[in-house]
């Protein structure tokens, strides 16, 4: 599982890999999206659909390189659905120019695809099975090992065309190394668990790099020694359009698209299908629908056109192994989510605010079709509480509510005509409404100045704790103004201080009186004092006189 990686710092907590998983083998833990090993069938729809580019292919462009450093011949099987990737190269270009590169040679898949073909035409007419199901495309196997394993003995045990080709490479040439180009992930992680076939994989788009890298141009012509019908293979029902299809006893079915195959194999486990030969592709338009080619190169209907006119009537000139020699052995992958209980589920459907099916929206915001699914996810730890947008719109909007009701700050909320939005109790309070209907949707100037409002829209710039007089009211209030640009609302902030005011008022008036009556006793003591002076010097000079006339008198004696 180490061929999908996530890139932390571009996961931006979207949930859409999440919608577009078919078997929801994501877990979101942190904000982040983690991919389940054991549960991912390779679809890269989690690739393709990421808008942040958080699901990064694992390149094996290095790999390649150092096989081709080595003294062994590296050749390289070619997917079918290189017609479509690149419009109008054939083979001899593809081997002309990928020689540039350094590898010995270059064959078409499709050589592997005859094989399988064939075999699947034997198991038909030779053995008696009920239903068969095509092992060509590996994200439908793996489909069926990790999520419907009751299917197994329905599933082909052949090689795909890709394991059939490459070991039929290195049976021909000696020391052989051998790499498999396409458009599907998947093939890498095939590639890595069956062991022996394939050394490396790469996609179509690092094919591309690596040749605009070395400056190697693919030559547009579509020349080829040979044409094989075998090239519809990349194609919806292509690989039925390959065989006999001489047995009566089957119906031949072709599917694809991994939602489809996962109905049909439901159908299959509750005993609604049999006598079927059933072409499954994982991607729809089959491979030439592959997540690399639908990421950067989605033209299905010119896609087609391209292999068709490719392909051809024969079959690849190529020696049939014996069955033993091309069987495949498809074990069961076991799952390692266990199912909790009912009342599990709707205890976490309380905890997500779902007290009653009413309340399930289902509306899959989360990336899970139903809450319930969601609720599971949660118990199984692949889902948080938090990802459910209804659940956390209601807690934001309750939780903004309470402020709103509690705060003793009137607030009021406007747009940019200056029509009144939301007003809460505080604010009726301070203007004298009885309910909130009274002024909601209207101007704003029925009961405040607007000239505060508009200078703040025009300018942009927030008034904070500005005190003013309402005399409609008689109130004092600071008031705050921000404009928020991103919702386009104005945001009034409204603190009644009138008895803080009135307070002041008091103070200033019991401070006034205090001065005046400290004024009035310094004067009355300052005459009291003068008075006292007064006094004082009128008797001083009568003691003089009296003194002056008895010391004259005695003088005189």
């Amino acid at each position: 599982m180490e061929c999908l990686t996530l890139k932390k710092s571009n996961c931006k907590n979207c949930y859409k890999c999440i919608r577009h998983c078919p078997v929801k083998s994501i877990r979101f833990s942190g904000n982040q999206a983690y991919i389940i090993g054991n549960e991912c069938v390779m679809c890269g729809q989690c690739f393709v659909v990421c808008p942040q580019d958080a699901k990064q292919i694992v390149d094996e462009t290095e790999k390649v390189k150092v096989l081709l450093q080595s003294t062994d011949p590296v050749i390289v099987s070619l997917a079918p659905s290189f017609v479509a990737n690149y419009e109008g190269v054939g083979i001899e270009s593809m081997r002309e120019s990928l020689k540039k590169l350094g590898f010995y040679d270059v064959e078409e898949t499709a050589i592997g695809a005859t094989i399988v073909k064939r075999e699947y035409d034997r198991i038909c007419n030779e053995e008696e099975r009920d239903i068969v199901i095509t092992s060509c495309c590996h994200s439908v196997n793996l489909l069926i090992q990790k999520h419907f394993p009751k299917l197994l003995p329905y599933l082909a045990d052949v090689l795909s065309p890709m394991q059939a080709h490459c070991k039929d490479i290195k049976d021909r040439i000696r020391n052989a190394k051998t790499v498999f180009i396409g458009p599907c992930v998947a093939k890498k992680d095939e590639a890595e668990h069956y062991e022996g076939f394939v050394d490396a994989v790469l996609t179509f788009d690092e094919l591309t790099n690596w040749l605009k890298a070395e400056n190697v141009v693919l030559k547009k012509k579509t020349d080829s020694d040979e044409f094989s019908k075998a090239r519809f293979f990349p194609t919806t029902g292509g690989i039925l359009k390959t065989m006999t299809l001489d047995n009566p006893k089957y119906n031949y079915l072709a599917i694809d698209g991994i939602e489809n195959c996962i109905t049909a194999l439901k159908d299959i486990e509750n005993g609604g299908l049999h006598n079927c030969f059933i072409e499954m592709s994982a991607c729809i338009g089959s491979c030439v629908g592959g997540p690399v080619m639908e990421k950067f190169h989605r033209s299905p209907i010119k896609d087609y056109v391209s292999v068709a006119n490719y392909a051809g009537e024969k079959d690849f000139k190529v020696k049939q192994p014996p069955s033993c020699e091309i069987h495949k052995n498809f074990e069961m992958i076991e799952q390692r989510s266990v199912n909790p209980s009912e009342a599990e589920i709707q205890e976490t459907l309380h905890q997500m605010g779902k007290a009653k099916p009413s309340d399930e929206l289902n509306c899959g915001s989360c990336g899970y079709n139903t809450c319930r699914e969601k609720a599971i996810a949660i118990l199984q730890g692949k889902a948080e509480i938090s990802m459910c947008l209804p659940f956390l719109k209601d807690r934001a909007e309750n939780f903004s509510d309470i402020i709103s009701r509690n705060t003793p700050n009137g607030l009021i909320v406007l747009n940019e005509k200056l029509e009144v939005q939301q007003i809460n109790k505080a604010a009726l309070k301070i203007l004298n409404l009885r309910m909130a209907t009274d002024i909601l949707g209207d101007q704003v100037v029925r009961v405040l100045d607007p000239a505060d409002f508009l200078t703040v829209l025009s300018k942009g710039r927030a008034i904070h704790d500005k005190r003013e007089y309402l005399a409609e009211y008689e109130k004092y209030v600071e008031k705050t103004v921000v404009y928020d640009k991103e919702y386009k609302l104005i945001v009034a902030i409204l603190r009644d201080v009138t008895e803080e005011e009135t307070q002041r008022e008091k103070k200033e008036e019991i401070s006034r009186q205090t001065v005046e009556i400290a004024d009035k006793v310094v004067d009355k003591q300052m005459r009291i004092v003068q008075e006292i002076a007064s006094l004082l010097g009128e008797t001083a000079a009568e003691t003089k006189i009296a003194l002056t006339k008895l010391k004259e008198s005695i003088g005189d004696e």
